[in-house]
Protein backbone atom coordinates (compact mmCIF):
# COMPACT_ATOMS: atom_id res chain seq x y z
CA UNK A 1 0.00 0.00 0.00
CA UNK A 2 1.48 3.59 -1.35
CA UNK A 3 2.14 6.37 1.26
CA UNK A 4 -0.20 8.54 -0.06
CA UNK A 5 -3.23 5.80 0.51
CA UNK A 6 -2.11 5.50 4.02
CA UNK A 7 -2.41 8.74 4.42
CA UNK A 8 -5.81 9.39 2.84
CA UNK A 9 -7.15 6.09 4.51
CA UNK A 10 -6.01 7.50 8.16
CA UNK A 11 -7.93 11.38 7.01
CA UNK A 12 -10.99 9.34 6.50
CA UNK A 13 -10.69 7.24 10.09
CA UNK A 14 -10.38 11.05 11.95
CA UNK A 15 -12.86 12.25 10.38
CA UNK A 16 -14.18 15.74 11.88
CA UNK A 17 -13.81 14.90 15.70
CA UNK A 18 -10.21 13.48 14.94
CA UNK A 19 -9.55 16.40 12.41
CA UNK A 20 -11.06 18.83 15.32
CA UNK A 21 -8.73 17.32 18.23
CA UNK A 22 -6.02 17.25 15.82
CA UNK A 23 -6.40 20.98 15.61
CA UNK A 24 -6.64 21.73 19.48
CA UNK A 25 -3.28 19.39 19.57
CA UNK A 26 -1.40 21.73 17.24
CA UNK A 27 -2.30 24.75 19.52
CA UNK A 28 -1.40 22.81 22.79
CA UNK A 29 1.55 22.23 21.07
CA UNK A 30 2.55 25.96 20.32
CA UNK A 31 1.62 26.78 23.76
CA UNK A 32 3.63 23.29 25.89
CA UNK A 33 6.51 23.28 23.48
CA UNK A 34 7.87 26.89 23.96
CA UNK A 35 7.02 26.60 27.74
CA UNK A 36 9.13 23.54 28.39
CA UNK A 37 12.00 25.36 27.27
CA UNK A 38 11.59 28.67 29.27
CA UNK A 39 13.70 29.97 31.46
CA UNK A 40 10.48 29.37 34.60
CA UNK A 41 10.94 26.08 36.33
CA UNK A 42 13.39 23.05 35.08
CA UNK A 43 13.27 22.42 31.17
CA UNK A 44 10.69 20.00 29.92
CA UNK A 45 8.75 20.06 32.96
CA UNK A 46 5.88 21.04 31.09
CA UNK A 47 5.88 18.39 28.51
CA UNK A 48 4.33 16.19 31.27
CA UNK A 49 1.11 17.75 30.20
CA UNK A 50 0.80 16.35 26.60
CA UNK A 51 0.37 12.75 28.35
CA UNK A 52 -3.11 13.65 29.65
CA UNK A 53 -3.79 15.17 26.25
CA UNK A 54 -3.31 12.33 24.33
CA UNK A 55 -4.92 9.76 26.08
CA UNK A 56 -8.14 12.06 26.37
CA UNK A 57 -8.35 12.55 22.62
CA UNK A 58 -7.56 8.98 22.19
CA UNK A 59 -11.03 8.07 24.14
CA UNK A 60 -13.08 10.59 22.41
CA UNK A 61 -12.19 8.49 19.19
CA UNK A 62 -12.93 5.63 20.76
CA UNK A 63 -15.88 7.00 21.65
CA UNK A 64 -17.48 6.81 18.19
CA UNK A 65 -17.58 2.75 18.74
CA UNK A 66 -17.46 2.61 22.39
CA UNK A 67 -18.99 5.56 24.23
CA UNK A 68 -19.63 4.56 27.34
CA UNK A 69 -16.54 3.09 28.22
CA UNK A 70 -14.86 5.71 26.65
CA UNK A 71 -16.22 8.29 28.91
CA UNK A 72 -15.15 6.11 32.14
CA UNK A 73 -11.56 5.82 30.73
CA UNK A 74 -11.56 9.89 29.76
CA UNK A 75 -12.96 10.94 33.06
CA UNK A 76 -10.42 8.87 34.85
CA UNK A 77 -7.99 9.91 32.62
CA UNK A 78 -9.10 13.90 33.72
CA UNK A 79 -8.04 12.61 36.89
CA UNK A 80 -4.86 11.00 36.74
CA UNK A 81 -3.11 13.89 34.59
CA UNK A 82 -4.47 16.18 37.26
CA UNK A 83 -2.36 14.61 40.19
CA UNK A 84 0.42 14.11 37.79
CA UNK A 85 0.54 17.81 36.96
CA UNK A 86 0.23 18.61 40.89
CA UNK A 87 2.86 16.36 42.01
CA UNK A 88 5.25 17.86 39.66
CA UNK A 89 4.10 21.39 39.61
CA UNK A 90 3.62 21.30 35.78
CA UNK A 91 2.09 24.82 34.58
CA UNK A 92 -1.35 23.83 33.48
CA UNK A 93 -2.99 27.19 31.26
CA UNK A 94 -6.24 28.12 30.96
CA UNK A 95 -8.43 28.50 27.22
CA UNK A 96 -11.56 28.21 28.18
CA UNK A 97 -11.71 25.91 31.56
CA UNK A 98 -9.63 26.97 34.17
CA UNK A 99 -6.78 24.68 34.34
CA UNK A 100 -7.66 22.62 31.09
CA UNK A 101 -5.87 22.68 28.07
CA UNK A 102 -7.45 23.57 24.52
CA UNK A 103 -7.54 19.40 23.27
CA UNK A 104 -8.78 18.03 26.38
CA UNK A 105 -11.80 20.56 25.98
CA UNK A 106 -12.44 19.32 22.59
CA UNK A 107 -12.01 15.95 24.00
CA UNK A 108 -14.52 16.43 26.36
CA UNK A 109 -16.91 17.67 24.76
CA UNK A 110 -16.87 15.07 22.09
CA UNK A 111 -17.13 12.48 25.03
CA UNK A 112 -20.00 14.48 26.07
CA UNK A 113 -21.45 14.35 22.19
CA UNK A 114 -20.90 11.25 21.51
CA UNK A 115 -22.29 9.46 25.23
CA UNK A 116 -26.02 11.54 24.32
CA UNK A 117 -26.08 10.31 20.88
CA UNK A 118 -25.35 6.80 21.49
CA UNK A 119 -26.09 5.50 25.06
CA UNK A 120 -29.10 5.14 27.11
CA UNK A 121 -30.97 7.95 29.39
CA UNK A 122 -29.45 6.01 32.81
CA UNK A 123 -25.91 6.16 31.42
CA UNK A 124 -26.08 8.85 29.29
CA UNK A 125 -27.04 11.21 32.89
CA UNK A 126 -24.31 9.54 34.95
CA UNK A 127 -21.34 9.43 32.10
CA UNK A 128 -22.13 13.38 31.23
CA UNK A 129 -22.23 13.56 35.21
CA UNK A 130 -18.84 12.11 35.98
CA UNK A 131 -17.24 13.72 33.07
CA UNK A 132 -18.53 17.26 34.61
CA UNK A 133 -17.50 16.13 38.08
CA UNK A 134 -13.74 15.38 36.24
CA UNK A 135 -13.53 18.63 34.86
CA UNK A 136 -14.37 20.85 37.76
CA UNK A 137 -11.70 18.68 39.69
CA UNK A 138 -9.62 19.68 37.29
CA UNK A 139 -9.81 23.23 37.08
CA UNK A 140 -9.90 23.50 40.63
CA UNK A 141 -7.03 20.88 41.88
CA UNK A 142 -4.11 21.61 39.08
CA UNK A 143 -3.18 24.82 39.74
CA UNK A 144 -1.84 23.46 43.53
CA UNK A 145 -3.55 26.53 45.53
CA UNK A 146 -6.62 24.52 46.86
CA UNK A 147 -8.01 27.79 46.02
CA UNK A 148 -11.31 27.53 43.26
CA UNK A 149 -9.60 29.96 41.72
CA UNK A 150 -11.90 31.51 38.49
CA UNK A 151 -14.31 28.77 39.35
CA UNK A 152 -17.35 31.07 38.71
CA UNK A 153 -15.88 31.20 35.09
CA UNK A 154 -15.38 28.27 34.83
CA UNK A 155 -18.18 27.21 35.62
CA UNK A 156 -20.18 29.57 33.19
CA UNK A 157 -18.33 28.49 30.27
CA UNK A 158 -18.55 24.72 31.12
CA UNK A 159 -22.20 25.34 31.22
CA UNK A 160 -22.52 27.45 27.72
CA UNK A 161 -20.64 24.50 26.27
CA UNK A 162 -22.62 21.90 27.63
CA UNK A 163 -25.84 23.59 26.31
CA UNK A 164 -24.53 24.07 22.83
CA UNK A 165 -23.24 20.00 23.15
CA UNK A 166 -26.42 18.38 24.57
CA UNK A 167 -28.51 19.23 22.42
CA UNK A 168 -26.33 18.27 19.20
CA UNK A 169 -26.21 15.30 20.45
CA UNK A 170 -29.72 15.00 21.17
CA UNK A 171 -30.61 16.10 17.74
CA UNK A 172 -28.32 13.35 15.73
CA UNK A 173 -29.86 10.89 18.22
CA UNK A 174 -32.64 10.80 16.65
CA UNK A 175 -32.88 8.30 13.76
CA UNK A 176 -35.66 8.66 11.38
CA UNK A 177 -34.49 6.61 8.11
CA UNK A 178 -37.75 7.21 5.72
CA UNK A 179 -36.55 11.29 5.83
CA UNK A 180 -33.73 12.59 3.73
CA UNK A 181 -31.24 14.10 5.84
CA UNK A 182 -31.04 17.70 6.54
CA UNK A 183 -29.31 20.09 4.86
CA UNK A 184 -26.88 20.79 8.04
CA UNK A 185 -26.15 17.38 8.09
CA UNK A 186 -25.61 16.77 4.86
CA UNK A 187 -23.50 20.14 4.41
CA UNK A 188 -21.58 18.91 8.02
CA UNK A 189 -20.86 15.48 6.36
CA UNK A 190 -19.40 16.38 3.21
CA UNK A 191 -17.32 19.38 4.03
CA UNK A 192 -16.01 17.89 7.52
CA UNK A 193 -12.47 18.68 5.79
CA UNK A 194 -12.86 22.16 5.72
CA UNK A 195 -14.71 22.37 9.40
CA UNK A 196 -11.84 20.83 10.56
CA UNK A 197 -9.02 23.08 8.49
CA UNK A 198 -11.06 26.00 9.62
CA UNK A 199 -10.86 25.37 13.34
CA UNK A 200 -7.51 25.61 13.45
CA UNK A 201 -7.57 29.81 13.03
CA UNK A 202 -10.41 29.65 15.24
CA UNK A 203 -8.63 27.71 18.02
CA UNK A 204 -5.40 29.92 17.67
CA UNK A 205 -7.76 32.92 18.19
CA UNK A 206 -9.17 31.54 21.38
CA UNK A 207 -6.23 30.99 22.75
CA UNK A 208 -4.31 34.79 22.03
CA UNK A 209 -7.68 35.82 23.58
CA UNK A 210 -7.15 34.06 26.70
CA UNK A 211 -7.52 35.80 30.03
CA UNK A 212 -9.85 38.74 28.16
CA UNK A 213 -12.23 36.85 26.56
CA UNK A 214 -15.34 38.50 27.22
CA UNK A 215 -14.05 41.55 25.26
CA UNK A 216 -12.87 39.01 22.93
CA UNK A 217 -16.20 37.64 22.71
CA UNK A 218 -17.91 39.78 19.90
CA UNK A 219 -14.45 39.27 17.90
CA UNK A 220 -14.42 36.12 18.03
CA UNK A 221 -18.07 35.49 17.14
CA UNK A 222 -17.07 37.14 14.10
CA UNK A 223 -14.59 34.86 13.02
CA UNK A 224 -16.99 31.78 13.88
CA UNK A 225 -19.57 33.65 11.44
CA UNK A 226 -16.59 33.68 8.58
CA UNK A 227 -16.07 30.07 8.99
CA UNK A 228 -19.45 28.99 8.90
CA UNK A 229 -19.91 31.57 5.39
CA UNK A 230 -16.89 30.25 4.16
CA UNK A 231 -18.61 25.99 4.50
CA UNK A 232 -22.08 27.63 3.23
CA UNK A 233 -19.88 29.10 0.16
CA UNK A 234 -19.26 25.76 -0.83
CA UNK A 235 -23.01 25.13 -2.02
CA UNK A 236 -23.65 28.88 -2.37
CA UNK A 237 -20.47 31.27 -3.25
CA UNK A 238 -22.91 33.91 -4.34
CA UNK A 239 -25.00 34.20 -1.13
CA UNK A 240 -22.16 33.84 1.19
CA UNK A 241 -19.67 36.35 -0.48
CA UNK A 242 -22.62 38.59 0.50
CA UNK A 243 -22.39 37.37 4.28
CA UNK A 244 -18.75 37.34 4.45
CA UNK A 245 -18.80 40.98 3.47
CA UNK A 246 -21.18 41.80 5.87
CA UNK A 247 -19.52 39.43 8.43
CA UNK A 248 -16.49 41.46 7.80
CA UNK A 249 -17.86 44.98 7.65
CA UNK A 250 -19.04 44.03 11.70
CA UNK A 251 -15.61 42.87 12.46
CA UNK A 252 -14.22 46.39 12.63
CA UNK A 253 -16.69 47.54 15.68
CA UNK A 254 -16.14 44.23 17.53
CA UNK A 255 -12.68 44.57 17.49
CA UNK A 256 -13.02 48.06 18.28
CA UNK A 257 -14.58 46.66 21.72
CA UNK A 258 -11.77 45.28 22.56
CA UNK A 259 -9.77 48.11 22.17
CA UNK A 260 -6.98 45.90 19.91
CA UNK A 261 -5.53 44.52 23.21
CA UNK A 262 -5.20 41.13 22.82
CA UNK A 263 -6.50 40.10 19.45
CA UNK A 264 -3.84 38.88 17.16
CA UNK A 265 -4.61 40.74 13.67
CA UNK A 266 -3.36 39.89 10.22
CA UNK A 267 -2.81 43.31 8.30
CA UNK A 268 -6.06 44.65 10.29
CA UNK A 269 -8.28 41.28 10.35
CA UNK A 270 -8.72 38.34 12.07
CA UNK A 271 -6.91 35.57 10.94
CA UNK A 272 -9.54 33.23 10.43
CA UNK A 273 -11.57 36.30 8.11
CA UNK A 274 -8.30 36.35 6.22
CA UNK A 275 -8.05 32.50 5.37
CA UNK A 276 -12.06 32.53 4.85
CA UNK A 277 -11.81 35.72 2.54
CA UNK A 278 -9.07 33.49 0.51
CA UNK A 279 -11.46 30.45 0.58
CA UNK A 280 -14.79 32.17 -0.84
CA UNK A 281 -12.47 34.13 -3.38
CA UNK A 282 -11.06 30.70 -4.85
CA UNK A 283 -14.77 29.41 -4.52
CA UNK A 284 -16.35 32.02 -6.30
CA UNK A 285 -13.96 32.41 -8.98
CA UNK A 286 -14.47 28.54 -9.58
CA UNK A 287 -17.95 28.17 -9.42
CA UNK A 288 -20.12 31.41 -10.03
CA UNK A 289 -20.18 33.07 -13.46
CA UNK A 290 -17.43 35.77 -14.20
CA UNK A 291 -19.45 38.67 -13.75
CA UNK A 292 -21.36 37.63 -10.66
CA UNK A 293 -17.81 36.82 -8.94
CA UNK A 294 -16.77 39.53 -10.17
CA UNK A 295 -19.50 41.87 -8.48
CA UNK A 296 -18.80 39.59 -5.27
CA UNK A 297 -15.12 40.17 -5.16
CA UNK A 298 -15.03 43.75 -5.34
CA UNK A 299 -17.66 44.30 -2.22
CA UNK A 300 -15.27 42.20 -0.30
CA UNK A 301 -12.69 44.09 -1.02
CA UNK A 302 -13.94 47.06 -0.20
CA UNK A 303 -15.16 45.99 3.02
CA UNK A 304 -11.76 44.55 4.03
CA UNK A 305 -10.74 47.88 3.09
CA UNK A 306 -12.96 49.70 4.86
CA UNK A 307 -12.47 47.14 8.21
CA UNK A 308 -8.69 47.47 8.21
CA UNK A 309 -8.23 51.15 8.02
CA UNK A 310 -10.75 51.26 10.88
CA UNK A 311 -8.22 48.50 13.09
CA UNK A 312 -5.20 49.99 11.98
CA UNK A 313 -6.69 53.62 13.18
CA UNK A 314 -7.56 52.16 16.33
CA UNK A 315 -4.26 50.64 16.61
CA UNK A 316 -1.59 53.79 15.88
CA UNK A 317 0.86 52.94 18.45
CA UNK A 318 1.48 49.62 16.68
CA UNK A 319 1.59 51.08 12.98
CA UNK A 320 2.35 54.16 10.73
CA UNK A 321 0.65 55.70 7.50
CA UNK A 322 3.86 54.71 5.95
CA UNK A 323 2.96 50.73 6.12
CA UNK A 324 -0.37 51.77 4.01
CA UNK A 325 1.35 50.54 0.95
CA UNK A 326 2.42 47.39 2.02
CA UNK A 327 -0.57 46.26 3.35
CA UNK A 328 -2.18 47.34 0.16
CA UNK A 329 0.52 45.10 -1.72
CA UNK A 330 0.26 42.34 0.59
CA UNK A 331 -3.82 42.02 0.10
CA UNK A 332 -3.39 42.41 -3.90
CA UNK A 333 -1.05 39.65 -3.77
CA UNK A 334 -3.23 37.60 -1.75
CA UNK A 335 -6.39 38.56 -4.04
CA UNK A 336 -3.93 37.41 -7.01
CA UNK A 337 -2.91 34.02 -5.59
CA UNK A 338 -6.80 33.42 -4.61
CA UNK A 339 -8.09 34.44 -8.24
CA UNK A 340 -5.09 32.05 -9.69
CA UNK A 341 -6.14 29.06 -7.87
CA UNK A 342 -10.05 29.44 -8.44
CA UNK A 343 -9.16 29.96 -12.14
CA UNK A 344 -6.77 26.64 -12.43
CA UNK A 345 -10.04 24.20 -10.28
CA UNK A 346 -12.13 26.11 -13.07
CA UNK A 347 -10.71 24.80 -15.89
CA UNK A 348 -9.91 21.45 -13.91
CA UNK A 349 -13.28 21.22 -13.27
CA UNK A 350 -14.65 21.72 -16.87
CA UNK A 351 -11.81 19.12 -18.39
CA UNK A 352 -13.10 16.03 -15.72
CA UNK A 353 -16.72 17.75 -16.83
CA UNK A 354 -15.78 16.53 -20.38
CA UNK A 355 -13.95 13.04 -19.33
CA UNK A 356 -17.41 12.38 -17.03
CA UNK A 357 -19.58 12.91 -19.89
CA UNK A 358 -17.40 11.17 -22.38
CA UNK A 359 -17.22 8.10 -19.88
CA UNK A 360 -20.97 8.63 -19.35
CA UNK A 361 -21.39 8.44 -23.31
CA UNK A 362 -19.35 5.36 -23.86
CA UNK A 363 -20.94 3.46 -21.11
CA UNK A 364 -24.37 4.23 -22.76
CA UNK A 365 -23.39 3.11 -25.71
CA UNK A 366 -21.79 -0.10 -24.74
CA UNK A 367 -24.79 -1.13 -22.79
CA UNK A 368 -26.75 -0.33 -25.95
CA UNK A 369 -24.44 -2.47 -28.16
CA UNK A 370 -25.09 -5.55 -25.19
CA UNK A 371 -28.96 -4.81 -25.98
CA UNK A 372 -28.33 -5.10 -29.71
CA UNK A 373 -26.46 -8.06 -29.43
CA UNK A 374 -28.80 -9.88 -27.70
CA UNK A 375 -31.25 -8.69 -30.30
CA UNK A 376 -29.56 -10.43 -32.78
CA UNK A 377 -29.72 -13.65 -30.16
CA UNK A 378 -33.54 -12.92 -30.14
CA UNK A 379 -34.36 -12.63 -33.24
CA UNK A 380 -32.23 -15.09 -34.58
CA UNK A 381 -34.56 -17.46 -32.27
CA UNK A 382 -37.51 -16.50 -33.46
CA UNK A 383 -36.75 -16.41 -37.33
CA UNK A 384 -35.19 -20.09 -36.54
CA UNK A 385 -38.60 -21.22 -35.17
CA UNK A 386 -40.67 -19.21 -38.44
CA UNK A 387 -38.37 -21.22 -40.98
CA UNK A 388 -39.08 -24.23 -39.42
CA UNK A 389 -42.76 -24.07 -39.45
CA UNK A 390 -42.70 -22.34 -42.87
CA UNK A 391 -41.10 -25.45 -44.20
CA UNK A 392 -43.59 -27.82 -42.27
CA UNK A 393 -46.55 -25.73 -43.72
CA UNK A 394 -45.39 -26.18 -47.47
CA UNK A 395 -44.96 -30.08 -47.04
CA UNK A 396 -48.21 -30.70 -45.60
CA UNK A 397 -50.23 -27.64 -47.33
CA UNK A 398 -51.54 -29.92 -49.78
CA UNK A 399 -52.12 -32.94 -47.61
CA UNK A 400 -53.98 -31.09 -44.80
CA UNK A 401 -55.07 -27.46 -45.44
CA UNK A 402 -56.69 -26.74 -42.03
CA UNK A 403 -53.06 -27.77 -40.07
CA UNK A 404 -51.42 -25.28 -42.46
CA UNK A 405 -53.57 -22.72 -41.58
CA UNK A 406 -52.76 -23.42 -37.80
CA UNK A 407 -49.28 -23.29 -38.76
CA UNK A 408 -49.40 -19.99 -40.21
CA UNK A 409 -51.44 -18.36 -37.47
CA UNK A 410 -48.60 -19.27 -35.11
CA UNK A 411 -45.81 -18.06 -37.83
CA UNK A 412 -47.69 -15.01 -37.35
CA UNK A 413 -47.74 -15.01 -33.59
CA UNK A 414 -43.93 -16.16 -33.87
CA UNK A 415 -43.13 -12.76 -36.36
CA UNK A 416 -45.53 -10.59 -34.13
CA UNK A 417 -43.42 -11.33 -31.30
CA UNK A 418 -39.99 -10.70 -32.92
CA UNK A 419 -41.01 -7.72 -33.87
CA UNK A 420 -41.83 -6.14 -30.73
CA UNK A 421 -38.51 -8.09 -29.44
CA UNK A 422 -37.19 -5.53 -32.07
CA UNK A 423 -38.96 -2.44 -31.55
CA UNK A 424 -37.82 -3.09 -27.60
CA UNK A 425 -34.26 -3.88 -27.86
CA UNK A 426 -32.97 -1.70 -31.03
CA UNK A 427 -29.83 -0.07 -30.89
CA UNK A 428 -25.84 -0.31 -32.51
CA UNK A 429 -24.53 -3.54 -33.34
CA UNK A 430 -20.99 -4.08 -31.20
CA UNK A 431 -18.62 -7.10 -32.29
CA UNK A 432 -17.60 -8.07 -28.38
CA UNK A 433 -19.59 -10.76 -26.53
CA UNK A 434 -20.68 -10.55 -22.89
CA UNK A 435 -20.40 -13.57 -20.87
CA UNK A 436 -23.52 -13.56 -19.16
CA UNK A 437 -25.59 -13.44 -22.50
CA UNK A 438 -23.37 -15.63 -23.88
CA UNK A 439 -24.27 -18.61 -21.50
CA UNK A 440 -28.22 -17.59 -20.33
CA UNK A 441 -30.83 -20.02 -21.40
CA UNK A 442 -34.53 -19.37 -21.89
CA UNK A 443 -35.20 -19.61 -18.41
CA UNK A 444 -34.46 -16.98 -15.96
CA UNK A 445 -35.43 -18.40 -12.95
CA UNK A 446 -32.70 -20.92 -13.97
CA UNK A 447 -29.79 -18.50 -15.23
CA UNK A 448 -30.54 -16.36 -12.19
CA UNK A 449 -30.28 -19.44 -9.24
CA UNK A 450 -27.19 -20.09 -11.40
CA UNK A 451 -25.45 -17.24 -11.03
CA UNK A 452 -26.12 -16.92 -7.38
CA UNK A 453 -24.88 -20.00 -7.23
CA UNK A 454 -21.48 -19.21 -9.35
CA UNK A 455 -20.09 -17.60 -5.56
CA UNK A 456 -17.64 -14.94 -7.74
CA UNK A 457 -19.03 -12.39 -6.21
CA UNK A 458 -17.25 -12.73 -2.89
CA UNK A 459 -20.33 -12.99 -0.65
CA UNK A 460 -23.07 -15.41 -0.08
CA UNK A 461 -25.84 -14.66 -2.72
CA UNK A 462 -29.24 -16.21 -0.96
CA UNK A 463 -31.76 -15.97 -4.23
CA UNK A 464 -35.68 -15.53 -4.03
CA UNK A 465 -37.06 -15.97 -7.61
CA UNK A 466 -40.74 -16.54 -8.57
CA UNK A 467 -40.78 -15.62 -12.50
CA UNK A 468 -42.69 -17.44 -15.09
CA UNK A 469 -41.16 -19.18 -17.89
CA UNK A 470 -42.89 -17.52 -20.61
CA UNK A 471 -41.42 -13.84 -20.04
CA UNK A 472 -40.20 -11.78 -22.88
CA UNK A 473 -36.43 -12.56 -23.77
CA UNK A 474 -35.94 -9.07 -24.01
CA UNK A 475 -37.30 -8.55 -20.35
CA UNK A 476 -35.44 -11.62 -19.14
CA UNK A 477 -31.98 -10.81 -20.64
CA UNK A 478 -32.01 -7.02 -19.14
CA UNK A 479 -32.75 -8.23 -15.73
CA UNK A 480 -30.22 -11.42 -16.06
CA UNK A 481 -27.64 -8.32 -16.63
CA UNK A 482 -29.35 -6.08 -14.16
CA UNK A 483 -28.41 -8.50 -11.33
CA UNK A 484 -25.20 -9.66 -12.47
CA UNK A 485 -24.22 -6.17 -12.39
CA UNK A 486 -25.37 -5.27 -9.02
CA UNK A 487 -23.72 -8.65 -7.77
CA UNK A 488 -20.85 -7.33 -9.23
CA UNK A 489 -20.82 -4.12 -7.56
CA UNK A 490 -21.30 -5.72 -4.46
CA UNK A 491 -18.23 -7.70 -4.65
CA UNK A 492 -16.04 -4.37 -5.72
CA UNK A 493 -17.43 -1.86 -3.18
CA UNK A 494 -19.37 -3.16 -0.32
CA UNK A 495 -17.00 -3.24 2.21
CA UNK A 496 -18.17 -5.27 5.19
CA UNK A 497 -20.86 -7.63 3.26
CA UNK A 498 -21.39 -10.77 4.06
CA UNK A 499 -24.59 -12.04 2.46
CA UNK A 500 -26.56 -10.59 -0.48
CA UNK A 501 -30.12 -11.32 -1.45
CA UNK A 502 -31.73 -11.31 -4.99
CA UNK A 503 -35.64 -10.99 -5.35
CA UNK A 504 -37.22 -11.78 -9.04
CA UNK A 505 -40.77 -11.62 -8.77
CA UNK A 506 -43.96 -10.61 -11.44
CA UNK A 507 -46.08 -8.38 -9.57
CA UNK A 508 -49.44 -6.10 -11.28
CA UNK A 509 -47.23 -6.52 -15.09
CA UNK A 510 -43.92 -5.66 -13.91
CA UNK A 511 -40.94 -7.78 -13.46
CA UNK A 512 -39.30 -6.69 -10.20
CA UNK A 513 -35.83 -7.06 -9.55
CA UNK A 514 -34.13 -6.46 -5.80
CA UNK A 515 -30.83 -6.95 -5.38
CA UNK A 516 -29.52 -6.05 -1.32
CA UNK A 517 -26.38 -6.34 0.74
CA UNK A 518 -25.60 -5.78 4.41
CA UNK A 519 -22.72 -4.06 3.99
CA UNK A 520 -22.20 -1.40 7.03
CA UNK A 521 -19.08 0.69 5.17
CA UNK A 522 -18.24 2.43 1.91
CA UNK A 523 -15.16 1.63 0.84
CA UNK A 524 -12.83 4.61 -0.32
CA UNK A 525 -15.98 6.40 -2.54
CA UNK A 526 -13.81 9.45 -4.27
CA UNK A 527 -15.77 12.78 -4.19
CA UNK A 528 -18.75 12.65 -6.31
CA UNK A 529 -19.66 8.84 -6.83
CA UNK A 530 -18.53 5.67 -6.51
CA UNK A 531 -15.88 5.96 -9.38
CA UNK A 532 -17.51 3.36 -11.90
CA UNK A 533 -20.20 3.50 -14.94
CA UNK A 534 -22.20 0.37 -13.81
CA UNK A 535 -25.76 2.26 -12.17
CA UNK A 536 -25.34 4.47 -15.89
CA UNK A 537 -25.46 0.91 -18.07
CA UNK A 538 -28.11 -0.57 -15.96
CA UNK A 539 -30.53 2.67 -16.24
CA UNK A 540 -29.79 3.03 -19.66
CA UNK A 541 -31.07 -0.60 -20.17
CA UNK A 542 -34.38 -0.38 -18.09
CA UNK A 543 -34.99 2.90 -20.05
CA UNK A 544 -35.03 1.78 -23.36
CA UNK A 545 -37.25 -1.08 -21.80
CA UNK A 546 -39.63 1.86 -20.23
CA UNK A 547 -38.96 0.63 -16.99
CA UNK A 548 -37.72 2.33 -13.86
CA UNK A 549 -34.65 1.84 -11.55
CA UNK A 550 -33.93 3.22 -8.09
CA UNK A 551 -30.54 2.61 -6.10
CA UNK A 552 -29.20 3.69 -2.92
CA UNK A 553 -28.10 3.30 0.58
CA UNK A 554 -30.75 1.15 2.59
CA UNK A 555 -32.34 2.29 5.98
CA UNK A 556 -30.26 -0.28 8.01
CA UNK A 557 -27.24 -0.10 6.21
CA UNK A 558 -26.17 -1.74 2.34
CA UNK A 559 -27.02 -0.75 -0.54
CA UNK A 560 -30.11 -1.49 -2.10
CA UNK A 561 -30.70 -1.74 -6.56
CA UNK A 562 -34.50 -2.47 -7.45
CA UNK A 563 -35.89 -2.50 -10.81
CA UNK A 564 -39.85 -2.49 -12.42
CA UNK A 565 -39.32 -3.95 -16.11
CA UNK A 566 -42.86 -3.83 -17.96
CA UNK A 567 -43.59 -7.57 -18.95
CA UNK A 568 -45.80 -6.42 -22.19
CA UNK A 569 -45.12 -3.54 -24.07
CA UNK A 570 -46.99 -0.11 -23.22
CA UNK A 571 -49.55 0.48 -25.72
Amino acid sequence: MSFSVRVTKAWRWLGLEGVLLLAAFVCDLAVVLPASVDSLGPRGRDLLLLPGMIVLGACALWARTQPAAAVVAGAATLFASSFLIRLTNAAAYTVLLGNVSLSETVAGLELVFFCVRRVRLPEMVTGTATLVIAGLFAATYRDGSGRWNSLGQTVLVGAVLLIMVVPAGLYFRRTVPQQPDSPVRRLVREQWPLIGGLSLPLFLELYWSQGDTGHALPALLCSVGAAAATVYATHRPLRAGFLLAAIIAVTAPAILVESGRNHQLLGGLPGTEVIAGIIVVILLVRYARPWRAWGVIGLLSVAVAITTLTTLTAKRSSWRMDDLPDLATGAVLLLGIAVAFGLYFRARDSERRKVVEAAVADAQNSERMALARELHDLVAHHVTGIIVQAQAARVIADQNPKVALEVIGRIEAAGTEAMTAMRRLVGSMRAGADSVTDQATMNLGADLRRLADSGHHGVAVQADVRVPEDLPQEVARSALRIVQESLTNIGKHALGATRACVLAEVLDGELHIRVADDGKEVAARPAGGSGGYGLVGMRERVELLDGRLAAGPAPDGGWVVEAWLPVEEKA
